[in-house]
């Protein structure tokens, strides 16, 4: 949560319990992740049309890649409980960079697909380990800050990283390279830095009716954006790639999808930290509603029109991710928190493991623009029942527990998340 103006002294303080730069290794080595990993999102769908394969593949690998998410948020905890933060972060970049090798290994669609289950659980491992370290080490007074640097490096890397395809030959191996070689990198920050390890964690339960008691507003946002984001960044490519858009239209179209996160949310959150949260959320999702209508009525047009529709329905649906965490962190107690961000990410994972699953089912029938049509049934009814819930439930008081901190739907929620230790949890 973000805190008001920290003082000198907390900086100074924040400085002395962990250095600065042993901080900052963390959130660079996740920023040179992003890269590759927005390159590879960008470059599989192209390379699978290019090379003639029926778009079904790269719908499969994008449900592969959830079902890998899924598993990421259960084994994580035994994983650093066995190893600790900086082995298993190691261990889970070199994942990633496996998985990058085996897509090297040419378009063979049932090892991608497995080597995407392999990154999926990386990257979700990933953000579990980073977001944990780095709430340990962090104050409360400059926690919203740093986290808030850290999704915005993780969202800046990934733009970087589709803007990539644009410059590389898709029919060589020199994308799965890069991406190895960005994966490297963002082994050395961690792999030297002082940062001082948090305690072994304990596992938080799952209790989803728990916290559906506690946020029905919330959880339903998890499960809407699960779906929403797992749709819009992995289908999208997919789509214009079949509509025939080359490989640097599909490129620019990826890399401002990002800048509609970085511009929307912030305003977004602003506002919601002075009303009822429920009315931003119904807002956001009514504007990813219109954006995803727009998206069919320009469908295969004007490559600069779908930027900025694309642009504003990533904005719109990554901004539901932030403000339901948020609106459900005001609604509980504190001894609540740990149980239900597990439920809520639980949440997340499991839409986005089911509904691009259903995509991929009803692609192959009714064609590549399915997810478009599918992203307006979330939207509207994730509208629909926020607006009812503000007419037939209670108020909620502006900002009860916290302020806004924008976050992004491509990572797990900030980590008290499915694991936190006894000494972290009492430091909130």
């Amino acid at each position: 949560m973000l805190k008001q103006n920290p003082t000198t002294t907390d900086v100074v303080r924040a400085a002395q319990s962990a250095p600065l730069i042993a901080i900052a290794s963390v959130i660079v080595s996740m920023a040179l992740i992003a890269i590759g990993n927005g390159l590879m999102f960008a470059y599989i769908p192209v390379r699978l049309g290019a090379d003639g394969f029926d778009p079904t593949w790269a719908g499969l690998i994008v449900t592969g890649l959830s079902a890998g998410g899924l598993a990421g948020c259960i084994l994580t905890g035994p994983l650093v409980r066995r190893v600790g933060h900086a082995r298993a972060f190691m261990v889970l970049s070199a994942l990633i960079a496996l998985s990058n090798a085996a897509i090297g290994a040419g378009p063979i669609p049932l090892l991608w697909i497995a080597a995407r289950a392999l990154y999926g659980f990386a990257i979700c491992g990933l953000f579990i380990v980073a977001q944990s370290w780095l709430n340990d080490a962090l104050p409360n007074s400059i926690r919203g800050r740093v986290m808030a640097v850290f999704y915005v490096a993780y969202i800046a890397g990934l733009g970087v990283g589709y803007a990539t395809l644009a410059l590389v030959d898709i029919h060589t191996a020199a994308a799965s390279l890069i991406g190895i070689t960005f994966t490297a990198l963002s082994i050395l920050p961690v792999g030297m830095t002082r940062l001082a390890q948090p305690p072994a964690p304990q596992a938080a339960s799952v209790a989803l009716r728990r916290a559906w008691r506690i946020s029905p507003v919330g959880v339903a946002g998890m499960l809407a954006v699960g779906g929403l984001s797992m749709i819009v960044s992995g289908f999208a490519p997919i789509h214009a790639t079949a509509k025939g858009y080359s490989q640097a239209d599909v490129a620019l179209l990826l890399s401002a999808m990002p800048v509609g996160t970085l511009i929307l949310q912030i305003p977004l959150g602003w506002i919601s930290d002075r009303t009822d949260r429920r009315y931003v959320l119904a807002g956001a999702a009514a504007l990813a509603t219109v954006a995803s209508v727009l998206a069919i009525v320009f469908d295969g047009g004007a490559l600069m029109a779908l930027v900025v529709i694309y642009l504003i329905w990533d904005g719109a649906s990554e901004s539901i991710y932030a403000l339901s965490s948020a609106h459900a962190a005001d609604r509980a107690a504190k001894d609540e928190l740990l149980a239900l961000s597990s439920s809520m990410l639980f949440a997340w994972s499991l839409a986005g493991f089911i509904v691009p699953g259903i995509v991929t089912a009803l692609s192959a029938v009714f064609g590549t623009a399915t997810f478009i049509y599918v992203g307006i049934v979330i939207a509207s009814a994730f509208c629909l029942f926020v607006l009812w819930r503000v007419t037939a439930g209670r108020p909620t008081p502006a900002a009860t527990s916290g302020s806004f901190a924008p976050m992004s739907a491509q990572t797990p929620l900030p980590v008290e998340l499915a694991f936190s230790s006894d000494e972290t949890a009492t430091k909130h």
